[in-house]
């Protein structure tokens, strides 16, 4: 089968949305080392300083007065965490602006002008514009705040529950026997993991929308892509191919809004977005269409066919991989071929609760007179 240039940017985009999560699980590492050095020294500070206070004796205000200094390290921590990432990010902007304008001129007629952005300029928009809420110059300083709460509150009921100074430390650093992650103080790892994906998530979006906004006189729509696996989010799975305005993302042919964006839907958000270019006739060029053999999309289980969406994909997975994603009512109902994907959701993108399929139900019998 023959493929158009369209085709080909789509295998290129989605080949690097691929790598883009490699590189973010490599960026989480290395900040996961940053933090795990300095819960090392937390938890043995937190340790000698528990030694030297009675159980007896306890007092809130002694206990504040000695975790002060304990506290430093932690906020110096986040403190070296915060500038590694943003570090990163500037960066990872200056590589994502160049690559989003590279693949945009190694895709069109050499007579093409493809506009060209600002690194600086997107850096400066990702870290004013708040990701889920947040900005990024602030998110740290609010999780060592709700680190050392929890180390508070630990300690201070462990005392008041007549525990000893073993067992409060124990709960603090965690069990050896399950590698220390069970401490109080290693349960900020999910959330600092999820910053770091969902900043540079975030980032990227940014970088591929000002690039796209720069060059919408090329383009004829924005495509989501969601990526093919178990974990894809519930909102991605519905946009999942969807077609979107160039510059104002107005929903085509369908009503499912764009929201924050491939990337930054939600935490975590490993969507991306395709350009579809306009034709060379669309663009005043009197040279015809490229096309080549056709080839395939990155899925979970390896290669799958360039047209497959994620409802494609998810009608031919296993019963418990359906009843995984979907839930095992609604993985039934699909597997007996009573709902299709798009019946689980709303018309913007919201999916329905099994109340609505419930309510939507009688609606259909009560129409056909049941």
């Amino acid at each position: 089968m023959m493929e158009s240039v369209n085709d080909l940017l789509q295998d290129e985009s989605i080949r690097h949305q691929v790598a883009l999560q490699g590189y973010s699980t490599g960026v989480v590492q290395r900040i996961m080392a940053v933090l795990n050095r300095s819960d090392a020294r937390l938890a043995a500070e937190l340790a000698q300083l528990l030694e030297s206070m009675s159980p007896t004796t306890f007092k809130m205000e002694r206990l504040e007065s000695l975790l002060s200094s304990v506290r430093s390290l932690s906020t110096a921590a986040y403190d070296q965490i915060g500038k590694a990432l943003s570090d990163e990010l500037r960066e990872f902007v200056a590589y994502e602006v160049s690559y989003q304008h590279q693949m945009l001129i190694s895709h069109v007629p050499v007579a093409v002008h493809v506009a060209a952005v600002s690194a600086e300029s997107v850096y400066a928009a990702a870290l004013a514009r708040p990701f889920q809420g947040v900005l990024l110059m602030n998110v740290w300083s609010d999780l060592d705040a709700q680190k050392f709460k929890r180390v508070r509150q630990s300690i201070a009921q462990g005392y008041l529950e007549g525990r000893s100074t073993d067992q409060i430390i124990r709960e603090l650093r965690g069990t050896r026997a399950k590698g220390y992650e069970d401490g109080i103080i290693q349960r900020d790892r999910r959330d600092v993991e999820a910053v770091v994906r969902t900043a540079l998530g975030h980032t990227a979006g940014m970088a591929q929308d000002r690039v796209m906004e720069a060059n919408t006189d090329l383009l004829k729509a924005l495509q989501w892509s969601s990526t093919l696996d178990l974990r894809t989010s519930a909102p991605c799975r519905i946009r999942d191919r969807l077609l979107y305005t160039p510059g104002d993302h107005k929903p085509i042919g369908h009503k499912v809004p764009w929201l924050a964006g491939p990337g930054r839907l939600h935490w975590r958000c490993r969507s991306g977005q395709v350009p579809v270019l306009k034709s060379h006739k669309e663009l005043g060029i009197d040279i015809p269409e490229i096309v080549v053999e056709g080839q395939t999309r990155a899925s979970l289980d390896g290669q799958v066919p360039r047209d497959t969406t994620y409802a494609d994909w998810i009608r031919k997975q296993s019963a418990a991989r359906q009843d995984q994603v979907l839930g095992p009512t609604r993985g039934k109902l699909l597997r007996q071929g009573k709902l299709e994907m798009a019946e689980m959701y709303t018309a913007r993108g919201e999916l329905l609760t099994l109340d609505d399929l419930r309510i939507r139900d009688v609606e259909a019998f009560n129409r056909a007179g049941l």
